[in-house]
């Protein structure tokens, strides 16, 4: 395959795969994955997922903190701003809504969740959106804080095509995971198949979710090629079609320079 890829979403500062970072990056360049972004969870672990970026040209970072993380530092939209202040660092996030793990009064969670979104406005950067057995708060809450301004991703996209089509209409994108390639995933074959191809991101969200054939094993960023054959086989294209989109909406979407 001419193209490379890019895996949009992913966390190669877990442990999972400490000390295991140049065999990675060697198996991306074996797949025809030529970039990856970090996405970030907490404060905590900013510097470690920075520090991968300054060491390896062909990674970006997002900032933020995990709609499911509840100790550590609750940063402020200034916090958040002055931390966005890195050439590699394109996005703010993941951030959004889980009711799926957490119960009792989430307010602080939709808090947290505006926070982010205030900061990606007045940093121009775009917001990488979770959300579980939230859309329709999600939905609200990026349309009363004005979030199309700076649009982004809802990142490993489980929702209904209903979701799909209203996070389109706020400017977003769809990425999808390795759940696409999952046989009981009719939901999301349905999606991948709407989407508009320049909407369009793939991703891992390593080291979780790894795509058929690797199904529970270690995810990790090579494996996302996967993920973009099958939206290319749904799609009715070809994985270098999909490919040369994909990266495209990528970097447009969030600005990063082309490194490799």
């Amino acid at each position: 395959m001419g193209a490379l890829l890019v895996d949009s979403h992913c966390h190669l500062d877990f442990a999972d795969f400490e000390g295991r970072e140049e065999e990675l990056l060697v198996a991306m360049k074996a797949n025809d994955v030529g970039w990856a972004l970090i996405a970030g969870v907490t404060i905590e672990r900013l510097p470690a997922v920075l520090a991968l970026t300054e060491r390896f040209p062909n990674l970006y970072a997002a900032v933020g903190v995990h709609p499911d993380t509840q100790e550590g530092e609750e940063p402020d939209q200034d916090r958040l701003i002055r931390l966005a202040d890195h050439p590699k660092l394109v996005a703010i996030g993941e951030t959004g809504l889980d009711y799926y793990r957490l119960e009792g009064d989430l307010e602080w969670q939709r808090e947290r969740f505006r926070t982010h979104i205030r900061a990606a406005r007045r940093t121009g950067k775009p917001l990488i959106i979770h959300t579980r057995e939230a859309a329709a708060d999600t939905l609200r809450i990026l349309e009363e804080e004005g979030a199309n301004e700076v649009g982004g991703v809802f990142h490993c996209f489980t929702e209904t095509l209903a979701v799909a089509e209203a996070a389109l209409r706020l400017g977003f994108h769809i990425s999808f995971s390795g759940i696409v390639t999952f046989k009981n995933a009719l939901q999301i074959k349905e999606v991948a198949s709407f989407v508009p191809l320049d909407r369009i991101l793939v991703e891992t969200d390593a080291p979780y979710l790894a795509p058929v054939p690797h199904r529970g094993k270690l995810n990790h960023p090579a494996l996302v090629r996967h993920v973009a054959d099958e939206v290319a086989r749904l799609r009715g294209i070809d994985t270098e079609a999909l490919a040369q989109a994909t990266t495209a909406n990528f970097f447009r979407l969030f600005g990063a320079a082309n490194h490799a």
